[in-house]
């Protein structure tokens, strides 16, 4: 075997080690990170109060003053 080949194995094998670290990773990430909320976001105009609501709901009462606000539009 020469030494090309050598070297080349090394870093084929390197790298293939490097890429499957990263996919393990990035399932394990996944799999343990918080899920994105399915509510919506929620800002009274009159207090500031930022609140979140279930995404069915389209207006929503401010806990704090009990205005009703629409949802933020991202």
């Amino acid at each position: 075997m020469s030494m090309e080949a050598l070297i080349l194995a090394y870093v084929v094998s390197f790298l293939a080690g490097l890429s499957g670290l990263a996919i393990y990773s990035e399932l394990r990430r996944k799999s343990f990170g918080p899920s994105s909320a399915e509510d919506r976001i929620f800002r009274c105009k009159n207090c500031g109060l930022v609140y979140t609501d279930d995404v069915d709901v389209d207006r929503s009462r401010c806990s704090q003053c009990g205005r009703l606000n629409d949802a933020i539009q991202f």
